[in-house]
Order: structure tokens, then C-alpha cells, then sequence
């Protein structure tokens, strides 16, 4: 019952009417129709659907199988499913999966060995391993079409997923765990060395920005810096300058 459990979970945190209703309004005031957006780490699809709803063409990317079962089932027929992981090459790889947390399964050996250790982590167990292909966004672009939106959320692993990246594009947003700063420090200078970005904080899920502009990478880590470790957790977006 375990994954199952875990599933009917994420149901009732992400997949409300409220949630979706917020990520809508949030998307239609950075998206645009016809827009392809690109959902790294889809879980039960809050984000795909947002996205889709202000006219995006989406590509949901989702390697846990039950998820990604769940997906096919559930999804409107013009989303993409791509059930696998993104990385910095093509590959096979076992990722560490929570049963009852799923949110939390990884490809990132350090996050699971260290995460136990961490505040809000402790009642998290990874019970499984599941054996996924990998691929990367250039190859996912090459298939699709250029985004203009990237969204990644892999529990630790976005670095490897932006090492997949070799070119810039105009918006992506990254998950930030305040426990774990090190690893958004890291992402930051990776998207740095792609282009000129500036960024955003939205917090959990309110789907709004926390700063009233855009912001340098020095202000990005000073912020991600002052967070207690206890914060919430949430999506850090960067934009091109010439944006």
C-alpha cells in the first residue's frame, strides 16, 4: 500500500482546486499562448495543467512509474508524457524512492545521505530504488522545440539536470531547499555561465514572487543565505536580462 499511499498524498497537498487555481493565475502573467514550457519532475501533474490551461504546449517529464501511470491516465491528450529522468547525459540510473514521501525521491545520492539529517527530513525513509532512463533537455529540445519555460524540481538533482543544458533559454525555474543552499548556490552559478539571468523567489506555494523586481545572483544567494533551514521550500525563477 505504501506507494499508493504516497500517491493519494500528493493528491490531497498539490492537486486541489486552489493550488491549481493560483499556479493559473501565476502562469498567465509570465506565459503566453502557443508558449512550449517543458516540467521537469511533473509528480501529479499541478504545474503541466496550470501551464496548459493559459495556452502552453507542455512537455511533463516524470520517471517514478506510478506517477507517471497516473499521468497518462489523467492528463489532457495534448500534453507530452515523457516518462524518464533528465540528467547530464543519456543513461540508465537507480533512483532512491520514498514510498510514502514521493516528492522526495532522487538521483541524488548526497541529498538522500545527507537529508535524514535535516530539518523536516527525519520522518522520510528512501524504502526503494527504481531503475530510469535518463536523457537531457538538449536532446528533449532538439525533439520539441525550444521552451520558453523550464520548470525543474528533482529533489537536489538540478544541477545534473542544467548540465544537460548547453545553451540558454528565456525563463527556467529551479526548486530551492533552504536546508540545502549549497546546492542552489551551485545552480545559480550554472545558470550564470549559461546567460545573463536575474531572479525571483516565489515561496511554497503561494505562486507569486516574492520581490517586487529582478535580482542579481549576488542578491539570489544572500537571500537563499538568510533563510532559516526550517523554510519552506520553493522555486527560485531566473529570466534573460533582455527579457
Amino acid at each position: 500500500m505504501g506507494p499508493w499511499l504516497g500517491l493519494l498524498r500528493s493528491l490531497v497537498i498539490y492537486h486541489n482546486p486552489a493550488t491549481l487555481r493560483a499556479w493559473r493565475r501565476f502562469y498567465r502573467g509570465i506565459l503566453q499562448p502557443g508558449d512550449i514550457c517543458i516540467d521537469v519532475g511533473a509528480h501529479v501533474g499541478t504545474r503541466a495543467r496550470a501551464m496548459r490551461a493559459v495556452g502552453g504546449q507542455v512537455v511533463a517529464v516524470e520517471p517514478q512509474a506510478l506517477f507517471a501511470s497516473y499521468l497518462r491516465l489523467t492528463l489532457p491528450r495534448d500534453i507530452v508524457l515523457v516518462e524518464a529522468a533528465l540528467g547530464a547525459d543519456q543513461a540508465m540510473a537507480d533512483m532512491a524512492v520514498s514510498s510514502l514521501h514521493p516528492t522526495v525521491s532522487s538521483l541524488q545520492t548526497a541529498f538522500v545521505d545527507q537529508a535524514g539529517d535535516a530539518p523536516g527530513f527525519a520522518h522520510v525513509r528512501w524504502d526503494r530504488q527504481q531503475r530510469v532512463s535518463v536523457t537531457t533537455l538538449d536532446q528533449l529540445i532538439s525533439t520539441h522545440g525550444t521552451p520558453r519555460y523550464i520548470k525543474i524540481d528533482v529533489e537536489g538533482y538540478e544541477l545534473e539536470v542544467l548540465s544537460g543544458l548547453s545553451r540558454p533559454v528565456e525563463m527556467i525555474s529551479v526548486e530551492y531547499l533552504p536546508e540545502f543552499r549549497g546546492l542552489s548556490h551551485a545552480v545559480i552559478d550554472r545558470l550564470e555561465a549559461l546567460g545573463p539571468y536575474q531572479f525571483n523567489p516565489v515561496a511554497g506555494e503561494r505562486a507569486g514572487f516574492t520581490w517586487p523586481d529582478w535580482r542579481n545572483g549576488a542578491s539570489a544567494r544572500e537571500w537563499l543565505d538568510g533563510l532559516p533551514a526550517d523554510a519552506p521550500s520553493g522555486d527560485l525563477f531566473a529570466r534573460l536580462a533582455s527579457s
